[in-house]
């Protein structure tokens, strides 16, 4: 994890930690990467989602970018799954997202991705860095006659929806199910998609309005679609995060699914058909231990990586591995998407089902989850540097550990996209690990908060 971004991307409070200045800064250097002795004017996209501060951000970026040489062309509000996908068919060198996906509207960010759609390699990245923060490099302008162009590109959200649609063999005619848009970027997409696909909707929280992103909905906040499902006897609900990378099911009895059973169902379909690529699935080291026994049961190998979508599709793109994802609700598709599609995801997972003729609660059952039980600590940012070496902290970790044996275990681990240490304990008792991590979450706050 580099020095200014993070697992996905650069983030901060905006006009705070991520300003103006840093914005046009982080243009102005990824522009300069990029330039070469083939490509003198490279074009770069930029969506955003619908925080109050995507517009400043924005004409920040646009400001960084074109003085240097670059031209933009302008999604609008779209899903980060959109921009990744559109750079390839408008052939564009690079694509910018505007975003902080799940975090609240206060936050910001900036996601790169190079011109085959991925997230900017860590190379890249370190370059970008050293000329911001390092100031290796001199910031070079353009002159007057190279200065970048603008273009507003009206046809995004639809040419996306396109690509999405085009993907599923099995559409979604019969189906009832309600959608959690977050007040995001799927606020302006999903309606349109599922309705294409022949679903009737029952749309939530898609009035975005700057400031409710995420705000008690969404993937995060799944309470309110759960009800909803429930109340109505819809077949199933999905729940998209602000910038709609992620996707959370809930089942026609009002329960949750998360990511790790979607990947569980998903792939176990894709193997049914023969179509699951070396016959492994991957994860992470937060995916549920109830997955790797599935996975076990099932014939299939499961592939561990450290958290963070980026790594999961490193792994992916050495090995030749086609569905992977995280708990979360990160799920990557790699034979239609280069990076998590919350709303790709979520219509494959109804596709099965209706396909199947099947209730998304009877699939569930394939997979038992091992009780789990995660506390978020905040901690400083010195909090985050001093993790690493705290020694209290270390023995802790493995006195936990001892004491759960092979029953369970623990992970403590400092997120890349907040200032939080997650401390995640699971086991075959829900009581005894409950207490264990509390327990160490107490002394993490103690060293740390």
């Amino acid at each position: 994890m580099g020095r200014l971004f993070g697992t996905d991307g650069a983030r901060g409070i905006a006009n705070k930690e991520l300003t103006c200045e840093l914005a046009m800064n982080i243009g102005k250097a990824a522009a300069m990467v990029l330039i070469n002795d083939e490509v003198e004017h490279p074009t770069f996209l930029i969506g955003k989602d619908t925080r109050l501060s995507g517009d400043m951000l924005e004409g920040a970026l646009i400001a960084g970018l074109c003085s240097v040489g670059a031209n933009v062309k302008l999604l609008g509000v779209v899903p980060t799954p959109a921009v990744a996908y559109l750079i390839g068919k408008y052939k564009a060198d690079a694509g910018i997202m505007i975003s902080a996906s799940h975090n609240p509207y206060e936050f910001n960010g900036i996601k790169i991705f190079s011109s085959e759609g991925y997230k900017l390699p860590d190379d890249l990245e370190e370059s970008i860095e050293s000329i911001v923060i390092d100031h290796s490099t001199p910031y070079a302008y353009a002159d007057f006659d190279g200065i970048g162009t603008v273009e507003r590109v009206e046809s995004a959200a639809d040419d996306y929806i396109e690509h999405v649609v085009e993907t599923i063999d099995y559409d979604l005619s019969g189906m009832e199910i309600a959608l959690d848009c977050s007040n995001g970027s799927s606020s302006v997409t999903a309606e349109k998609l599922f309705t294409k696909l022949g679903a009737k909707v029952h749309m939530l929280h898609d009035n975005p309005d700057g400031i409710n992103i995420n705000k008690d909905c969404g993937s995060t906040h799944m309470e309110s679609l759960m009800q909803y499902v429930k109340d109505n006897n819809l077949d199933a609900g999905l729940a998209f995060d602000g910038d709609a990378d992620r996707c959370l099911a809930v089942d026609d009895k009002g329960q949750l699914v998360d990511g790790d059973y979607i990947i569980a169902i998903c792939a176990l379909d894709l193997k049914s058909q023969g179509k699951l690529k070396r016959n492994a699935v991957v994860g992470t080291v937060m995916t549920n231990m109830g997955f790797n026994k599935f996975c076990e049961a099932n014939g299939m190998n499961f592939v561990s990586t450290a958290v963070g979508d980026r790594y999961v599709l490193e792994a992916m793109l050495r090995e030749g591995y086609n569905i992977g994802g995280e708990q979360s609700g990160h799920v990557i598709y790699l034979d239609y998407a280069t990076t998590g599609d919350g709303e790709l995801t979520g219509a494959h997972l109804l596709s099965l089902i209706n396909r199947r003729n099947a209730k998304l609660s009877s699939i569930a059952t394939l997979m038992e989850r091992y009780p789990q039980v995660l506390i978020n600590v905040k901690i400083t940012n010195e909090g985050k540097v001093h993790f690493y070496t705290d020694k209290e902290i270390k023995t802790a970790i493995k006195s936990i550990a001892e004491t759960l044996g092979d029953r369970g275990r623990i992970l403590v681990r400092v997120s890349g996209t907040e200032p939080l240490v997650r401390v995640m304990l699971e086991g075959e008792d829900y009581d005894e690990i409950e207490s264990l991590a509390q327990k160490m979450a107490n002394i993490v706050k103690g060293r740390l908060g």
